[in-house]
């Protein structure tokens, strides 16, 4: 494994096929054809709810092993928007996959799931009452502890309950505050609790320049690469769904704002990566 490595994307059916939330582009075996002609060889598919959690699971439990098609792992999770469900059927899904038998003679080899998320705080939409939002995330900021997963947040608006609410469940060992919305002084605090920082296609957009201090203040061993595909394609696909294949372009705009070789930050980020989800590289 020497490419690319999508922290966080969605390439499950329900956001790809013809589900509620599907653009109706691909179905996920085509979006991982392209991801791999495009040099990305590991992502981390991500799950929302119930769902979308397991058929994150099933992408990266496929069959299809071997075949030249990207590593994937999955996350188990209910997205903030979501929070109002509660995370009973998450957690279960979770106690469920986790106790599933590996496919192979070593389980390390076969585990898939490797994440708790994404949750957290989204006070912009507020799709759930902010109240429902903390308990929830509090409660998998706990489930990652349990089971020594890595955690997964979406924070957007909410930084101040968002470290208040970790300071008090604690931080798991591997924290990863995906698609990094804020500037200096909120990756500082990440970067302080521990945590890995993922940048999306949002640092090549022209009004995001506090995203792009922000990259150029974190250290590339604390520093992911994602798409959140199929949402905020980079430029110059702005506007068009998003995918893997598309993640050298948040790749490339990183290497411009750090100073440095497009394949240092391919090869730094990929190893950031593998630590925080505790894969091999």
């Amino acid at each position: 494994m020497s490419g690319w490595f999508d922290s966080h994307c969605h390439v499950q059916e329900e956001y790809l096929g013809g589900g509620e939330r599907g653009t109706g582009a691909s179905d996920p075996a085509l979006v991982l054809e392209r991801a791999r002609d495009a040099g990305v060889d590991r992502l981390v598919c991500i799950g929302t709810n119930e769902l979308t959690s397991a058929q994150a699971v099933a992408l990266a439990r496929r069959d299809a092993r071997g075949d030249g098609a990207p590593r994937a792992w999955s996350s188990i999770g209910l997205h903030p928007h979501e929070a109002s469900a509660g995370v009973e059927a998450v957690a279960a899904l979770l106690t469920r996959e986790l106790a599933a038998p590996a496919d192979g003679d070593d389980p390390s080899d076969d585990r898939v799931v490797v994440a708790v998320g994404e949750c957290g705080l989204d006070y912009y939409y507020e799709h759930s009452p902010r109240p429902a939002q903390r308990s929830a995330f509090a409660a998998q900021i706990a489930l990652a502890h349990f089971h020594r997963l890595a955690l997964v947040i979406h924070a957007r608006d909410a930084w101040d309950d968002l470290f208040d609410i970790l300071e008090t469940e604690g931080v798991p060992e591997r924290t990863i505050l995906h698609c990094f919305t804020g500037g200096p002084d909120e990756v500082d605090r990440c970067l302080r609790a521990g945590m890995f920082v993922s940048f999306s296609g949002i640092i090549t957009f022209k009004n995001a320049s506090a995203v792009r201090e922000a990259a150029a203040r974190c250290p590339l061993d604390r520093l992911l690469v994602e798409t959140d595909s199929p949402f905020l394609a980079p430029v110059p696909h702005r506007g068009s769904v998003n995918e893997p294949a598309l993640l050298p372009l948040v790749g490339a705009a990183v290497a411009t704002v750090k100073g440095c070789a497009v394949e240092q930050v391919a090869e730094t980020t990929a190893q950031a990566a593998a630590s925080a989800f505790a894969v091999a590289t």
